[in-house]
């Protein structure tokens, strides 16, 4: 656990001037939040929330302490957030993670949608496919042409079955119908090492986790997911505009509350968090680590939660792919 400085707050008087009456009204907040992660400390949906959340902090003069609960399908998360009090003080960090979960396990033990009420994003991003650095294949269409002239050869990496960039390895074989085999690394620096020797043809991971060795030169952007170029490197076609019409993967890291939390603070809420992340200091930090800082409304948030389930889910049928049960 990891509290924001006093630092943060020396500024935040003048920050939050006009939003002072609405706060006052409210008498929310008055007293320290604090926001629940699904992963560990470091990474790109906790260090997203720590750049945000101070923003958030001098904006209401309130400290926002993040709380790192990792674990499968972020249900330590989950339980941490819905075992306190429904009254905006604690809140939950939820993923396209959270949605790839929902669709692939059957006892969860959290229903997303029903138990949780949408807040805001805070930022989208999609993933890089790259390859070696020295490989023989230099673009996507390169890599597809191999697969189709020698079956069964191709390899793609990813982190841990069950993730985002799985499924999203498995929507990239149900839209090509390539034979191709699925390595699962136990995490980034295992599947960034194994991209750089060459062991798999195509890895996955988001331009946080291999920006720097792009920049080097030891791997090599074949496409982005999203449905456009990324501003992080907008040379870079996208999947769909490589060969592949249809693909699209953007991920996203939200903020949500217990149900319950009235409606008023959700609203609070929503607007100082969306003018967290238009800051453009915020924006800056986000666009190195290759993120869109994006707010939404609470309504356009869970119709994301929504559809990506329903996304995932359909990819899951279609691909045949088990669907998993905690034990």
């Amino acid at each position: 656990m990891i509290r924001l400085t006093r630092r943060h707050l020396i500024g935040s008087i003048a920050a939050s001037t006009l939003a002072a009456p609405a706060l006052a009204q409210s008498g929310f907040p008055n007293r320290a939040m604090k926001i629940v992660v699904p992963f560990g400390a470091g990474g790109i949906a906790d260090i997203t929330t720590r750049i945000a959340g101070e923003k958030l902090t001098a904006l209401t003069g309130q400290v926002l302490t993040v709380i790192n609960q990792p674990g499968p399908g972020g249900m330590a998360a989950a339980r941490a957030a819905l075992g306190a009090e429904s009254d905006g003080y604690t809140l939950a960090l939820l993923t396209n993670g959270t949605a790839v979960s929902a669709a692939l396990y059957t006892n969860l033990q959290f229903n997303p949608v029903e138990d949780f009420l949408p807040v805001s994003t805070l930022g989208l991003f999609d993933f890089v496919l790259v390859t070696a650095g020295n490989g023989p294949r230099k673009s996507l269409q390169e890599v597809l042409a191999y697969a189709k002239a020698n079956p069964g050869k191709l390899n793609v990496g990813t982190i841990l079955f069950g993730s985002t960039q799985h499924l999203s390895a498995t929507l990239f074989k149900s839209l090509t119908g390539l034979d191709f085999t699925h390595v699962p690394y136990r995490g980034t620096p295992d599947l960034m090492n194994g991209a750089m020797r060459g062991d798999v043809d195509i890895a996955i991971d988001s331009y946080a986790s291999f920006g720097s060795n792009i920049s080097a030169g030891q791997l090599m952007p074949l496409a982005v997911s999203g449905a456009r170029r990324s501003a992080s490197l907008p040379n870079v076609p996208t999947v769909a505009e490589s060969g592949i019409p249809g693909y699209d993967v953007t991920s996203w890291n939200a903020v949500f509350a217990p149900k319950g939390t009235p409606a008023e603070i959700v609203t609070l809420l929503n607007a100082k968090l969306r003018e967290a992340v238009a800051d453009p200091a915020v924006k800056t930090r986000f666009a190195e680590l290759g993120i869109e800082a994006a707010g939404s409304t609470p309504a356009e948030l869970g119709d994301k939660l929504k559809s990506d389930i329903a996304k995932w889910n359909a990819v899951i049928d279609k691909a045949g792919v088990q669907r998993q049960t905690f034990r």
